[in-house]
């Protein structure tokens, strides 16, 4: 392994590009011809159904009729049900088989014993203090009320005496984290959607490395769809060199899998078990808008410094415990921290878990919407909406309370842009404004409401993130910094134009028809 150190910082891959020889021969043309050919093999083995099973059943109509009533009665989300039921009336048996196999959860039943185990165990790992329970359900009921929700799906206690600092831009998030590293004694844990060699995973990397060598315990995961994009296959290798532990969530093997659908989407960054930052910036170079990809990459985050951080290095430790046959906690959770004085407010990290029944995310972004008396507040990168969450932003608006969406202007992938448009024309007849931001693209998942109650996290405003994958957010109750949120949205809607009936009209026909098409397959999305 060659390790190069430059102005941008260590780096343990070459530069340049790949060769279509190289990418065709590496390990993950192998592992997509792999999966090529188990596609074709599934297609003919459907293919062989198609012809065999119907006489069985007494006809494809009997079966069709079958599988309708069945998909009807089913618990599965409504918008799902009816891309469900139009695959099978379109393709009857291949639909069914295909249906049977994505509800079988092959690939990851091992994944959600474990992890319900884990989070089982650690349920009381983070005490709750009672006296700010009681304080906070004398001051807001429904605040507190919400709070006892998060609480059912995993141990994420509401703390005060927590300071968050707000940073509205990647830069400054940066910055700021490269200062607090610097600073480790005991731990550092990184957990990662994506991870790209660079100027900011270079700069953070140097000093990872330097930590390492003074005793500091260093960690690392990052998704595997990086393998995909970013990252070769044994860059965990690359790391633990340095004596930096790593580990790839759900790596990409050659056996097609649902659990391809479940993706580590979070972005948690924890030092020494009193300070942490999450939000919706990785770690690559358009996150800081070094390199520009979709015109100004606007992103934001925040750093929380107290109690309340012992839920996101929970949070690691649940899915970094995943493989381990002994795992640790206690070590890293019982360590005192100081409580932050002169801060005011409550604060809630919590994770949201794909494979329980909670939908956490969406169930809190609802309840504000549901709660708000004044205004909600917006930015996320897609808008593709159930019928649930699109009738509680028509709702809010109808009711009187402002609700504004930023998304971005110029998109980073085509589809999911022309579905967040098939929403647009059913929110404005609500009286919901929205806005796209013209000098580039929106990567920020923010919600901020009233001046008073506002999460930032990674939950973006689609099937995806609400549905598969693991997201983690910051819940903010009267902290100091929810004004600072506000003037940012303001600032970000003067950059911005206003999406109305006129704008939709005169929308290329293109993407118009894209989304039209494509709308049915959005609970895939």
């Amino acid at each position: 392994m060659q390790i190069q150190k430059d102005e941008n910082g260590l780096s343990l891959l070459k530069k340049g590009k790949k060769s279509l020889v190289h990418m065709v021969f590496s390990r993950m043309g192998l592992i997509l011809t792999l999966l090529l050919i188990q596609v074709l093999f599934l297609l003919g083995m459907f293919q062989w159904f198609k012809d065999f099973l119907p006489h069985i059943l007494g006809g494809t109509t009997l079966f069709t009729v079958g599988m309708v009533l069945y998909l009807l009665n089913s618990r599965i989300d409504p918008s799902a049900k009816i891309t469900w039921l139009v695959v099978i009336m379109l393709l009857p048996v291949f639909g069914a088989l295909l249906f049977w196999y994505t509800q079988s959860d092959i690939g990851h039943r091992a994944l959600k014993f474990r992890l319900n185990q884990l989070i089982s165990q650690t349920k009381n790992s983070i005490k709750q203090p009672s006296e700010v329970m009681e304080t906070l359900q004398k001051e807001d009921e429904g605040v507190a009320n919400l709070v006892r929700y998060m609480q059912r799906s995993g141990c994420f206690p509401v703390f005060d005496k927590t300071s968050v600092t707000y940073f509205p831009i990647g830069e400054k998030k940066w910055e700021e984290l490269l200062c607090q590293l610097k600073q480790a004694k005991h731990f550092i844990f990184l957990e990662y959607f994506i991870i790209d060699e660079g100027l900011m995973w270079g700069k953070i990397l140097e000093i990872l490395a330097r930590k390492v060598q003074e005793g500091v315990d260093v960690r690392v995961m990052y998704d595997g769809t990086c393998e995909f994009s970013t990252l070769p296959h044994d860059y965990p290798k690359r790391l633990k060199a340095l004596g930096i532990k790593c580990k790839t969530f759900a790596p990409v093997t050659p056996f097609i899998s649902t659990h391809y659908n479940y993706r580590d989407h979070r972005k948690i960054l924890v030092i020494d078990g009193h300070t942490a930052f999450n939000g919706g910036v990785n770690l690559a170079d358009e996150y800081i808008n070094h390199i520009v990809k979709f015109g100004h990459w606007k992103d934001t985050a925040v750093m929380i410094k107290g109690e309340a951080v012992k839920n996101f290095t929970l949070m690691f430790l649940q899915m970094w415990n995943i493989d381990e046959r002994v795992p640790e906690f206690d070590s890293f959770l019982t360590a005192s921290v100081s409580a932050k004085k002169n801060t005011s407010g409550y604060v809630v990290p919590y994770g949201d878990c794909p494979l329980d029944d909670d939908k956490v995310g969406e169930r809190v972004y609802m309840d504000i919407l549901n709660r708000a008396k004044k205004y909600v507040h917006i930015m996320s990168p897609y808008l593709i909406l159930d019928g649930e969450m699109e009738a509680a932003l028509k709702f809010a608006a109808e009711r009187g309370v402002e609700v504004k969406l930023i998304l971005p202007g110029i998109p980073d992938k085509q589809i999911p842009y022309a579905l967040a448009k098939t929403h647009y024309a059913s929110l404005l007849g609500s009286g919901v404004e929205i806005y796209e931001y013209t000098p580039g693209f929106v990567h920020a998942k923010v919600f901020v409401s009233d001046d008073k109650e506002a999460v930032v996290g990674t939950i973006n405003l689609d099937y995806r993130s609400l549905y598969h994958h693991f997201e983690c957010a910051t819940y903010m109750y009267g902290v100091d910094c929810i004004p600072e949120i506000e003037t940012d949205f303001q600032s970000t809607v003067a950059q911005c134009r206003a999406v109305t009936p006129v704008t939709i009209r005169h929308e290329k026909l293109m993407l118009k028809l894209t989304g039209f098409i494509m709308k049915v397959l959005a609970p895939l999305m």
